[in-house]
């Protein structure tokens, strides 16, 4: 039994870009779908998708680098846990580095980032901070 699978899957994220491999597997659930989702809207990652393995699903996310090989995902940290939860409204939510980074939000409306939450003027729990 895991604890925190979503700092499960960020942790495996961190791991995978600081050894520079092209992609990282992940157990799939439907709110790391969400998060694999808007990371690849918002540009960190090429593509995933689900592969049926067993004796879960798993998420192959295609990690992004630039062309002389940096790194597109510097930080990628947990901002809610489970033992302290933080939620926000859509008019807390400030940019990150000046709009170069996101904050990753699960809302009534599924999973989204931080700049589709205030375009939409919804808040939730947020998730995590990349940049």
């Amino acid at each position: 039994m895991m604890t925190d699978p979503i700092a499960d899957m960020l942790t495996r994220i961190r791991n995978a870009v600081s050894v520079e491999r092209p992609y990282v597997d992940i157990p799939a659930s439907r709110v790391k779908r969400g998060l694999a989702d808007v990371l690849k809207r918002e540009g960190f990652i090429w593509d995933w998708k689900e592969e049926d393995t067993e004796p879960v699903k798993t998420l192959r996310l295609e990690l992004k680098y630039g062309p002389n090989g940096e790194r597109v995902i510097q930080t990628i940290k947990r901002i809610s846990k489970p033992g302290r939860r933080l939620y926000s409204r859509s008019k807390e939510l400030k940019p990150v580095l000046g709009g170069l980074g996101i904050r990753i939000i699960s809302t009534s409306k599924g999973v989204v980032s931080d700049r589709e939450a205030r375009r939409d003027k919804i808040g939730g729990e947020v998730l995590c901070e990349v940049s």
